[in-house]
């Protein structure tokens, strides 16, 4: 591929999302191909042995496969967010494309919609804080 990424206006560094997060050091325009996404291309079985005996959280599903980003230094600190300001679309067999969903500012973490529904469960954002079900009241006699 030609096309320049911006890995390097990339860093990780303490997120008050949760641990570490992956921040722009520069303003990146709605769409704008932000990264490629590779790492270890792994099958279904390998994920889940992955997952289950090492506690391996790192890995993004890819069609047929799945990519292990353990190894990299940054993408693998990107972090959920239900308002998120990226998207993670296909890329080739193996690799994805970062995408930036709206403008983004300098300082900026990025984050995504990690799409699986257990994470709302444990999401404290905004939307899934606000999003808790209203008290009953009491029916009239």
């Amino acid at each position: 591929m030609s096309k320049e990424f911006l890995e390097d206006k990339l860093e990780a560094r303490e997120s008050a999302i949760h641990g570490m997060g992956v921040f722009t050091t520069i303003p990146i325009p709605k769409d704008e191909v932000i990264m490629r996404i590779t790492g270890d291309v792994i099958d279904e079985d390998e994920c889940c042995r992955r997952e289950e005996e090492e506690n391996n959280v790192y890995i993004f599903y890819n069609g047929d496969n799945y990519i292990d980003v353990l190894n990299t230094p940054v993408i693998k600190y990107i972090n959920h967010e239900c308002d998120y300001n990226c998207y993670v679309d296909e890329g080739d067999e193996t690799s994805l494309l970062l995408y930036a969903y709206r403008d983004i500012q300098p300082g900026e973490e990025l984050t995504i919609d990690y799409g699986y529904d257990e994470i709302y469960d444990l999401c404290g954002c905004e939307i899934c804080s606000n999003d808790e079900p209203e008290e009953e009241t009491e029916q009239e006699a």
